[in-house]
């Protein structure tokens, strides 16, 4: 038996509804306020990280965009058992950044050039998106395995490895680094005006300028850049008018061990999606149990393996849905899934052009930083929330804080596994937090003792 549908009155148009032109358009343009630079920034990040060449940075950028209209476009479509239905926004998984940096260093390390680099992660990550797209089946046992206390780990994993990377481009990104100028007052500062812009725009009532107060601060901060002389426009030279998607431009390659350190990421990924479709359904005044929901579900998460497997053969990062557009639906009342199609079209128009790409190289580390720093330190923040979102009793504060402890730790010193076999899966601190929140939560006992919750004081 299915729930009732929780009435919403402040929707303007429901889900099959079809809003006019002029108010579809306005709808789609306030949801990519909402993605955009979310969804551009990982390969931003990923590229500075790994000194990738300006073009391979642009065309990860460039694919991003092509693949996210395409992911957004099945997943509104809903074709046959693909897809949700629903106004899901598919956008790069920031998951990824950290694991592609981690494994992509020590990938140059052992000597490989950047385009076998390439090759071997979007490999690993084209193989890995067949796991979601499998697992759209079996979510009844994962849930089972995959509990809030060990997600919320791993999206803690994730923030807290990211955030080491958020201060370098803070100071001035891995270029300062090289040359010197990095923590120079001119970093620091254009980096903290941008940081001040987004959390000013944080406290303000409107909702469409808080939500946008990220994408505000980057431009203001690349016009504080332009006016100091921080902008390198050489880059724009030259382009072609237009990107060509190439599937596997860099080659294919597969390294298994890496993979198992992806696939932990993937997996965890599932869960993420569940949340964000669930609650997408629930702002849309659709039913969020019994079986049309749970069609829609496996749907929506099989969707977001298909549109990796895409992304990544494209040459883009991996793909999952976005839960920032729930709030724009909340905000603008608009639920109709027929704006995902505005929203695809625009980002896929978008992709094509490679000066689009290009132009986002040249924004600076510092500008970047900036943003990033609260951009992560949220992702902190949400998985603690993960954590504590059915109370947390004394079983669960052991697991997360030993998880923690060896997650954040062998990011400080990852050498400590060094004799072990298969080191790479214990070096990455998302992995090692991850599988010990996994393998703890299934081997202690159950602790039947009493819960906690955020408004509540935790003792061991």
């Amino acid at each position: 038996m299915s729930a009732p549908a929780p009435q919403n009155a402040d929707l303007v148009y429901r889900l099959e509804d079809k809003p006019p032109f002029a108010n579809a358009l306005l709808s789609a343009v306030t949801h990519l306020l909402a993605i955009f630079v979310p969804m551009i920034t990982p390969a931003l990040i990923v590229g500075g990280a790994l000194k990738l060449p300006p073009e391979m940075t642009a065309y990860l950028v460039s694919m991003a965009m092509v693949a996210s209209g395409i992911g957004t476009f099945l997943q509104v479509s809903r074709f046959g058992p693909v897809g949700s239905g629903l106004l899901s926004i598919q956008s790069v998984n920031f998951s990824f950044v950290g694991v592609m940096i981690a494994l992509g260093s020590g990938m140059k390390e052992q000597g490989m050039d950047v385009h076998a680099v390439m090759s071997a992660l979007l490999g690993i990550a084209f193989c890995g998106a067949f796991l979601v797209a499998a697992s759209a089946w079996l979510l009844p046992y994962l849930e089972k395995v995959i509990t809030p206390t060990v997600s919320g780990v791993v999206v803690m994993m994730i923030g807290l490895s990211l955030i080491g990377v958020a201060i370098t481009e803070f100071g001035g990104g891995f270029a300062a680094l090289a040359d010197g100028s990095f923590g120079s007052l001119r970093n620091i500062g254009l980096a903290a005006f941008v940081l001040a812009v987004v959390l000013l725009f944080n406290c303000l009532k409107n909702p469409l300028l808080r939500m946008s107060g990220i994408a505000v601060g980057m431009v203001a901060g690349y016009l504080a850049a332009l006016y100091l002389g921080m902008v390198d426009f050489s880059v724009l030279r030259g382009l072609p008018p237009v990107t060509v998607p190439q599937p596997f431009k860099y080659g294919f390659d597969f390294r298994p061990v890496p993979f198992l350190v992806a696939a932990l990421v993937y997996l965890l990924s599932i869960f993420e999606a569940v949340g964000d479709l669930t609650a997408t359904a629930m702002v849309s005044g659709e039913d969020y149990e019994g079986a049309e929901f749970r069609k829609r579900l496996r749907g929506g998460v099989l969707a977001d393996g298909l549109v990796s497997v895409i992304a990544t053969a494209l040459g883009s990062l991996p793909l999952t849905t976005f839960a920032q557009n729930n709030g724009v639906i909340q905000m603008t009342g608009v639920a109709s899934r027929h704006v995902g199609r505005y929203i695809a079209a625009i980002l896929v128009l978008l992709g094509l052009f490679p000066v689009v790409g290009r132009a986002f190289t040249t924004i600076p580390s510092p500008v970047i930083g900036g943003a990033m720093v609260l951009m992560f330190g949220l992702i902190t923040v949400a998985g603690v929330r993960i954590l504590m979102s059915h109370g947390i009793n004394r079983r669960e504060t052991v697991i997360a804080a030993t998880s923690i402890g060896l997650g954040l730790g062998v990011s400080f010193k990852p050498e400590v596994f060094d004799l072990l076999p298969l080191k790479e899966l214990f070096q990455n601190p998302i992995c090692m937090g991850g599988t010990a929140a996994l393998l703890m939560n299934l081997l202690m006992p159950r602790d039947g003792g009493s819960r906690v919750y955020l408004s509540d004081d935790l003792e061991v």
